[in-house]
């Protein structure tokens, strides 16, 4: 049998030797890596996280708006659903609050309603005197109440609750019994709406937030 050389012994222990050096490097590098980017990711997830909606603090809405009604119309619906919460409606009637202000207003205090915009006149031939988020005519109230959004909606969840069995029509007619408007369907359009922005107020607030 050949005999190998000592120098040939010697440059494959050497071989050896770099083999497992490379692999420790690359086990080590691997790892800076992984903790780099687990260090960077925790960061971003937290970033994502949705901030908590306060129903009683405009600052924290959603400022691209929710289901396309954003700024004063998510403000007047905050406040129709605490309305509706202090007088004991719960999430159906608080819908059919903010679902009656869509229909009327877009969620919009105005002081002006269908006489001014269509020329809408009561059946007796008088003009509209509809007007604030409700669209209330002066049988209602004075003029300070219908336009101030927290009594409105008040005059409006009190007129409901004295509907026998108002939870077992259909929201539109419920709300047509009260508004007394022309097409009882008119208001099904704004359910969907109305009820992811019952839900997004609805949310719990982080207790303590500055």
């Amino acid at each position: 049998m050949k005999r190998r050389k000592p120098g040939a012994r010697k440059q494959a222990a050497l071989r050896l030797r770099r083999r497992r050096m490379l692999r420790r490097i690359l086990a080590w590098t691997g790892a800076v890596a992984f903790a780099a980017a687990f260090l960077v990711l925790i960061p971003l997830g937290l970033a994502r996280e949705p901030a908590a909606i306060c129903i009683d603090d405009p600052a924290t809405f959603p400022e691209a708006g929710v289901e396309g009604w954003s700024g004063e119309q998510l403000e007047n619906a905050a406040t129709i659903v605490t309305t509706a919460s202090a007088l004991g409606f719960g999430r159906d009637g608080q819908i059919l609050g903010v679902m009656t202000a869509m229909g009327e207003s877009s969620l919009r205090n105005i002081d002006y309603g269908d006489w001014e915009t269509r020329g809408f006149t009561n059946p007796d031939g008088t003009r509209t005197t509809s007007i604030g988020l409700f669209q209330q005519q002066e049988w209602w109230g004075t003029v300070e109440a219908r336009m101030d959004p927290a009594t409105s909606a008040t005059l409006f969840f009190e007129r409901l609750g004295r509907l026998p069995d108002w939870q077992q029509l259909p929201p539109s007619h419920a709300i047509h019994r009260v508004q007394v408007n022309t097409d009882r369907d008119y208001y099904a359009r704004f359910q969907e709406d109305a009820a992811t922005i019952v839900d997004t107020l609805a949310g719990a607030c982080v207790a303590g937030r500055a």
